[in-house]
């Protein structure tokens, strides 16, 4: 009897056991698989995106390192040049950083940061008073003329040959192509006009005849594009009311120049970090004289670089036909020869502003850009001290190294001389935004550097 119920127990305990775990170890094997394959799904789409930025990256750098030389079809020899010259930028760090440089032997200079909006540095004694001499001695003895011509001569005959149309034309002068020609886009550089100057002249011409002050495109149609000039030289204009009322001269700087302009431009190279080619193939050393009342209205040094526009310095080698020109100066490193009895300060009235808008130029009759009446009301003045350096960037960096689009903040004017005179010395450093145009133009003038005839710009060795 005792057996047959031990197995009856036996048997009960089989019973209430709990199931075999092979199934849910299947389905839990099976789980952990299909996870799996979902991540090392995941893990090869991750890669192939990857692959496939990469790859459009890849083109894209293609293509906008060979952009500049497809956009020039006129010139397709000049898709061969490699893009191996770029152009280092100094830091400016912050308003006031000062940095040691070393410009020449046995002496370092410090470079203090003025505005980082353009970026703008100064560098004191960057030249010598020995020096400062010998180069304004030197621009007395080349002799000096007038900045500017109040009516430029043949501007009349040079657009019948240009074939322009009263619509081109209007449209070239229209910068802000809002349709209305503002007194500063008809004269550019021509004669400084205040709002009763333009009335006369209005009138005079009998123009504007809806009385708002703009031409519009029919009143332009009824002028020749230097009816302004004219009629204020028949009515008599006064120096001061020029934009630039200053001489000027230039002196070469290469090979049998003076050695003391020699030395200035090796500074300049070394200050600006520029190849040397860049620097030789630049404009010569512009000297200018500012007697009392002398003054430069705002302006920039440089112009914006259309489609359409050409470099003046590249304009040959890049055998364009364009009418439009600018004079693509990339630096400007302006020294100060003299000490100033009394104004003659270099203003940036818009330096390090939070926005840059032209209209904003002018508010509450405080013109930013007339520098004899409101130098006191720009961001930023220079004090101008014999030996002092301050340089500029007047474009940006288009982030490759080479010419951006155009520093709007570069705008500056010279103030007013109330008292004594001032020199100054401009060096420009020429670059077209075009790389290939500049890559042409300095093969095709780097044999000729030390072939140019220096009769007229070389004078004999002086002592000061």
């Amino acid at each position: 009897m005792m057996e047959p119920q031990d197995n009856i127990e036996e048997d009960d305990t089989a019973a209430s056991a709990p199931p075999p775990r092979s199934l849910p170890r299947q389905r839990v094997s099976l789980q952990k698989s299909s996870v799996c394959s979902r991540s090392y799904f995941m893990v090869v789409m991750v890669f192939f995106h990857v692959y496939i930025i990469n790859v459009i990256a890849l083109l894209l750098y293609v293509h906008y390192n060979n952009d500049t030389g497809a956009s020039n079809p006129q010139t397709p020899a000049d898709s061969g040049f490699p893009r191996n010259m770029h152009l280092p930028r100094i830091e400016g760090i912050r308003v006031g950083h000062v940095q040691k440089v070393s410009l020449v032997p046995g002496k370092v200079h410090e470079m203090k940061t003025l505005s980082l909006k353009p970026l703008l540095f100064e560098i004191p004694e960057f030249l010598s008073e020995e020096e400062c001499g010998v180069v304004v001695h030197l621009a007395k003895l080349k002799g000096l003329m007038e900045s500017q011509v109040m009516v430029p001569e043949g501007q009349e005959e040079l657009n019948q040959q240009l074939n322009l149309s009263p619509e081109e034309i209007f449209n070239f002068l229209d910068l802000n192509q809002d349709g209305q020609l503002q007194p500063h886009e008809v004269l550019r550089d021509g004669i400084w006009l205040t709002s009763e100057n333009l009335k006369e002249i209005y009138d005079g011409l009998k123009v504007d005849q809806d009385g708002n002050g703009l031409l519009n495109l029919e009143e332009f149609r009824h002028l020749k594009s230097d009816a302004f000039q004219r009629f204020l030289l028949q009515r008599g204009v006064e120096r001061s009311q020029l934009v630039r009322n200053s001489r000027h001269t230039w002196l070469y700087q290469g090979q049998g120049a003076h050695q003391v302009l020699q030395d200035l431009r090796k500074r300049v190279t070394h200050l600006t970090r520029l190849p040397s080619s860049l620097v030789e193939l630049s404009e010569p050393l512009q000297i200018v004289r500012y007697e009392q009342g002398g003054h430069y209205h705002a302006h920039h040094d440089s112009g914006p670089v259309y489609p359409e526009t050409a470099c003046t310095h590249t304009r040959l080698a890049a055998n364009t036909t364009s009418p439009f020109q600018t004079s693509c100066r990339y630096i400007t490193v302006l020294f100060y020869l003299n000490n100033v009895e009394e104004g003659g300060e270099t203003t940036f009235p818009v330096a390090d502003n939070r926005t840059y808008e032209e209209v904003s130029l002018i508010q509450n009759d405080v013109d930013l850009l007339d520098t004899r009446k409101h130098c006191d009301k720009g961001n930023l003045r220079v004090k101008p001290i014999k030996g002092t350096a301050v340089f500029w960037y007047n474009y940006l960096s288009d982030g490759r190294g080479w010419v951006g689009e155009q520093d709007e903040y570069s705008l500056h004017g010279g103030c007013v001389v109330t008292r004594g005179t001032k020199w100054v010395a401009n060096n420009w450093i020429n670059v077209d935004p075009d790389y290939q145009r500049q890559a042409r133009y300095q093969q095709d003038k780097q044999p000729e550097i030390y072939a140019i005839v220096k009769d007229n710009a070389t004078v004999p060795n002086v002592d000061i």
